[in-house]
């Protein structure tokens, strides 16, 4: 009797310990059954003049990729002029399967108001967008500098130029805003400084940071200060805009891709820990 009683004592016991890690077992499939959150579709439109754009584009979406869930395709031209229309945008539906578009071109001298309708269509209709750097300088249709163009309208800001390639001391000055909320100043290597050719940014945009260089010139020394981060409000439209990033060593700087990835998250309503991967979320 005794050693029956410790059977059915061991066997109730060894049944309760199957059924638990029969349990656990369950619990862990079902987390690994679980979808991940579905990527972010981002196409990259980069080419043109003036810039190293062969290795910027892996640099690029490597560094978003690592960041967060977004895949990144790229519309590479490798023409390098000012003139060049990339190939993507002679496609109507060129933007068809996207959630974001980031936009690093640099085609000043592409003018055609048409074209640029149908590059700006997507955005129209809802599309966020990324714009980096010469992205700012590109499309100068009638109207130019002085007028708010078509292309000055998405961005938020009138550019005309940019001064000598010399360091420029970021300050952020949104400190509430997620994009850039804990992030402390710090100052480029040897970079372009854009400038704000009315002043200001247009009344849709928001400043997140500015840039201050320190140029000396036949004994005088000036120090233009101007916006080279904010978002903008296109027609409805989340946008967020740099003009830092012509050398490779400030587009490969953590500091760059992190605030460019949540740029582009806050763009598309994804600015969270569900699409920001582990080591990327503040």
């Amino acid at each position: 009797m005794v050693t029956f009683r410790r059977f059915c004592v061991l066997s109730v016991f060894a049944l309760s310990l199957a059924l638990f890690a029969g349990s656990l077992m369950t619990a862990r499939s079902a987390f690994a059954d679980e979808p991940a959150v579905k990527p972010i579709r981002a196409l990259l439109v980069i080419g043109g003049c003036c810039h190293e754009y062969k290795t910027q584009k892996d640099i690029l979406a490597r560094g978003i990729a690592e960041r967060a869930h977004v895949e990144v395709d790229i519309a590479y031209d490798p023409d390098t002029t000012t003139r060049h229309l990339n190939p993507i945008y002679e496609k109507p539906e060129w933007a068809a399967g996207f959630d974001v578009i980031i936009h690093d071109e640099c085609c000043s001298d592409v003018t055609d108001l048409a074209i640029i309708d149908r590059v700006l269509a997507p955005h129209r209709h809802g599309l966020p967008a990324v714009i980096l750097h010469c992205g700012e300088h590109c499309y100068r249709s009638k109207g130019f500098p002085k007028a708010v163009t078509p292309w000055f309208e998405f961005t938020g800001l009138q550019s005309t130029g940019h001064g000598p390639q010399l360091p420029i001391e970021i300050s952020f000055v949104a400190s509430d805003n997620p994009i850039t909320k804990g992030n402390a100043n710090w100052t480029t290597i040897k970079e372009e400084l854009y400038n704000n050719s009315e002043g200001h940014l247009l009344d849709t945009a928001s400043a997140l940071a500015r840039g201050r260089q320190t140029v000396k010139r036949f004994g005088r020394e000036t120090h233009p200060d101007f916006a080279v981060v904010w978002t903008n409000n296109y027609r409805g439209t989340k946008v967020f805009a740099t003009t830092l990033g012509h050398n490779n060593v400030t587009v490969s700087d953590p500091r760059y891709l992190d605030m460019v990835t949540r740029g582009l998250l806050w763009s598309c309503g994804k600015l969270n820990d569900s699409y920001l991967k582990t080591g990327s979320r503040n």
